[in-house]
């Protein structure tokens, strides 16, 4: 698990010309197989580790492209905690609407699945409830699709109270379309006929629901008591963000592909010591910190999710309380791993839930992380493309300061310029200017602190009286 995944050896494909053998094969990527050596690293889960077969269809693209998709749902099955043993890609136009893969091709997983001894297929895509059924029926194992590999790992991950609530709300919004009904259960709550021996009474005689409605019927139930919970939570999330504008406390966000180092980044900017750990989602609650900029300027840091390619719509949903972090910044540091193989499309992924939360127009700049483990070549191409990126590595400190200096010229600054003699008695109002607006200039004296400032227009008001002071 500490090792990152690397795809396997490409093939050398000529355009989209496939012969047949190529487009029939379920093909082996290499190198996807992890062998953990200390399972403690997972003893955190409930069940017991889960050993999974990748599979993904390969309908666009090149095969690099659908080698990458499935290095990257191995990387999600090792965070959820399972042992990588094979992965495999069917070459389709597009997936089967029975069995996501073929009849055929799921027989052959089902040899695969014995001979690696298996516990689990995991699928590279949403499969509907009908795929999800049909598959499992011939492979005879549990089959897991990407959806619902997210959710795992959001469950395992999420502390605040308010993030498990998001999850269980995610979890039950997925479940309800795929429960499966058992036929001694059809109808468990069937009345009785009308004898006094064994009738039920009134209102409980006919067919009754089946126990797959109840069970619907309660995980409604349950969604809209959680979605007034969040809603409650939600207001409370308000009056602390109104609180820091009211303040005047410039925010920064930092967001980016999962696994691409933002907690790393915001522990090199305020020293927060947030949990650092090599997994996708180490992060699930907004985490906010404060730290200061080289000229003294107070700022707010807040780290949000990691985003992930092709997440389901009702996850951004569900989890859109650690975006709204995103879509509130004066600033966002969009952080991308520069030593990932295609760092491009992360960037236009973030950017596309960025666009979703209402970050479009938010100033961005752009920070390509482990920059000591990059490809230099791959680095230059990203600077250039980038037209505000800086290069840095979380891990060394390189970079740091100078992202600090970008971070203190792109924050908004006060509107009101003003230089004024505060007593020695108002030490609060000195106080204030510095947690709120920008010192110029800062002089001691007989009388008391002499400052030339930029502060908001409600702590200028404040200082007014003051300004006469330093006139002629």
């Amino acid at each position: 698990m500490d090792e990152d995944v690397t795809p396997g050896e490409f093939d050398h494909v000529d355009g989209d010309q496939f012969d047949r053998d190529d487009r029939a094969a379920l093909r082996r990527v290499l190198g996807l197989s992890t062998e953990l050596e200390d399972v403690t690293e997972v003893e955190y889960r409930q069940l017991r580790l889960e050993r999974v077969v990748l599979v993904g269809v390969w309908t666009s693209g090149t095969a690099r492209d659908a080698e990458l998709s499935l290095a990257e749902l191995a990387a999600l099955s090792e965070t959820a905690g399972a042992l990588v043993l094979d992965g495999l890609i069917q070459r389709r136009d597009k997936p089967d609407p029975a069995t996501y893969i073929g009849s055929g091709k799921a027989q052959e997983l089902r040899d695969i699945v014995v001979e690696t001894g298996a516990d689990t297929v995991v699928c590279d895509g949403e499969l509907s409830p009908g795929q999800l059924i049909h598959l499992e029926d011939v492979v005879k194992v549990k089959v897991v699709d990407r959806t619902a590999l997210i959710l795992d790992i959001f469950a395992q991950h999420a502390k605040s109270r308010e993030g498990k609530a998001q999850v269980s709300l995610a979890q039950m919004q997925y479940m309800l379309p795929r429960l499966r009904g058992w036929g001694q259960s059809l109808s468990r709550q069937m009345g009785g006929g009308g004898s006094a021996s064994g009738g039920g009474g009134m209102a409980t005689r006919g067919p009754g629901e089946t126990k797959i409605e109840t069970d619907r019927r309660r995980i409604r139930e349950k969604m809209a008591k959680m979605r007034r919970e969040i809603a409650d939570m939600k207001h409370g999330r308000e009056l602390k963000r109104q609180e820091r504008h009211r303040n005047r406390v410039p925010s920064v966000a930092i967001a980016g592909y999962t696994n691409a180092g933002k907690s790393s980044l915001l522990n090199q900017l305020t020293g927060a010591g947030v949990l650092v750990e090599n997994a996708l989602f180490a992060t699930l609650d907004p985490t906010v910190r404060r730290a200061t900029t080289p000229s003294g300027r107070t700022f707010t840091l807040a780290d949000t999710v990691g985003f992930v390619r092709h997440l389901p719509h009702d996850l951004v949903e569900a989890f859109r309380s650690t975006m709204e972090e995103v879509g509130e910044a004066d600033l966002i540091l969009h952080v991308v791993d520069g030593a990932h193989p295609a760092p491009e499309e992360q960037l236009a992924t973030v950017r596309e839930v960025i666009r979703d939360v209402g970050g479009h127009d938010i100033p961005e700049i752009v920070v390509i992380n482990k920059a000591d483990a990059a490809d230099e070549l791959a680095l230059q191409r990203l600077l250039r493309t980038e037209k505000r990126a800086i290069a840095v590595s979380a891990r060394t400190g390189l970079g740091i300061e100078q992202l600090l200096e970008w971070i203190d010229t792109e924050l908004p600054r006060p509107a009101v310029e003003l230089e004024v003699l505060v007593p020695y008695t108002e030490g609060g109002l000195v106080s204030r200017v510095h947690a709120e607006g920008e010192v110029l200039a800062e002089e001691h004296t007989g009388e008391g602190t002499l400052l030339t400032a930029r502060v908001h227009e409600e702590l200028a008001a404040l200082l007014e009286p003051y300004a006469p002071a330093v006139s002629g």
